[in-house]
């Protein structure tokens, strides 16, 4: 697929952003953990924030295509920084299509310029691909509501200053009754749990939030009542393109890397870019890289042209991740031994990479989407 003008540059520069000042601290990042701060501040800076919210909004007014390309370059770098990238996406998003005047200017503009960190709530301990299965509950108290539940492995939780909260506000209406809420993570009520240690991706910051008894002013409700489920979801197409370029980003790093350690490792006196096993694997690499890139792009644009993308989405998060899954496994057999010691890159990819087939709604909810709009008559 030939990029636009527009878009190469978007490349260009969201790739030298990425080598220049992601890639030279995620292996710090990884090790110790550490929320990325000062490179979101950077990204911020550069315009890597709110890809598609119009620049009215502060965003950079680009379409859906763009982010995926930002993603993928970013996630190159480092996933977990990407991962940031595509929050902070989704909240534009919602607000952009859901909020009043008075919420997008409260908040797209701080969230875009990395000011404040936010949240998007829905899993709980019972609900993770069951959306329909959530407890925490907003109850109308006088003019406003009363929050009351608890949410788990929620990205950001532990530095979030604002929660985009979905909750049942009418408990005999099912996925009807759901509603969406803007929540302070400062007010009376709000604890978090501590940060939770992860496989990969351990520079995002990820634990629970509960609302015991949480005020909030009749303001705090994001679009109608009663519409949440369908809300949140409506933007999940796009973290679904956001999260599929963000695992060809990684496969993208695990290609070359492998490239590059094929050519230097020497075994019975050749490098083993040499053997015909090893060309395989990194030609196997190579196209997985490229087909998950057209499909993840193939969906961008149906969502650019405002067509039904809810079965290319899913095809492209779930290749792609599973793809990110095999071949940064088959990196770690290229390098061999050093591929399993920590402090090498395609160590770190291997462990990225497991979260994408979970994370957006797992793989075998995207495959569940598929067949049903397969078979819809």
């Amino acid at each position: 697929m030939f990029l636009s003008t527009e878009h190469q540059q978007v490349a260009d520069m969201t790739r030298r952003f990425a080598n220049q000042v992601i890639r030279p601290e995620a292996e710090r990042l990884d090790r110790e953990e550490a929320f990325a701060g000062e490179i979101y501040q950077e990204m911020a800076q550069n315009g890597l924030f709110g890809i598609t919210v119009p620049d009215s909004y502060g965003g950079a007014g680009l379409d859906c295509l763009a982010y995926s390309i930002v993603m993928e370059e970013l996630s190159r770098g480092y996933a977990s920084v990407a991962d940031q990238c595509g929050l902070v996406e989704l909240f534009g998003t919602m607000l952009c299509k859901y909020g009043t005047e008075m919420q997008k200017s409260e908040w797209i503009g701080p969230l875009i310029r990395a000011e404040k960190r936010g949240a998007y709530c829905i899993t709980e301990a019972g609900a993770g691909s069951d959306v329909s299965g959530i407890k925490t509950t907003a109850a109308r108290s006088g003019s406003g509501w009363v929050l009351n539940g608890s949410k788990l492995w929620i990205h950001n939780a532990p530095v979030a200053d604002v929660a985009f909260v979905l909750a049942r506000t009418n408990p005999e209406a099912g996925k009807r009754g759901m509603s969406i809420f803007i929540v302070d993570c400062h007010a009376t009520g709000v604890t978090r749990g501590p940060k939770e240690h992860k496989l990969g991706q351990r520079s995002s910051q990820v634990g629970e939030l509960a609302f015991n008894d949480v005020s909030l002013p009749a303001d705090a409700l994001l679009g109608v009542e009663g519409r949440g489920f369908h809300m949140m979801m409506s933007v999940l197409e796009k973290g679904r393109v956001g999260i599929g370029a963000l695992a060809v980003g990684i496969i993208q790093a695990a290609l070359e890397a492998s490239i590059e350690q094929a050519k230097l490792r020497q075994q019975f006196g050749h490098a083993i870019a040499e053997f015909q096993a090893i060309q395989f694997m990194l030609a196997d690499m190579a196209k997985d890289a490229e087909a998950a890139r057209l499909l993840v792009r193939s969906a961008a644009m149906k969502l650019d042209a405002e067509v039904d993308a809810a079965a290319a989405s899913s095809m492209a998060k779930c290749f792609a991740s599973d793809a990110a899954v095999a071949n940064t496994s088959n990196a770690i057999q290229i390098f061999g031994g050093s591929g399993y010691i920590r402090g090498y890159e395609v160590e770190r990819l291997f462990r990225d990479a497991k979260i994408t087939q979970i994370y957006e709604g797992t793989n075998q909810i995207q495959r569940v989407i598929i067949a049903r709009k397969l078979l819809e008559s």
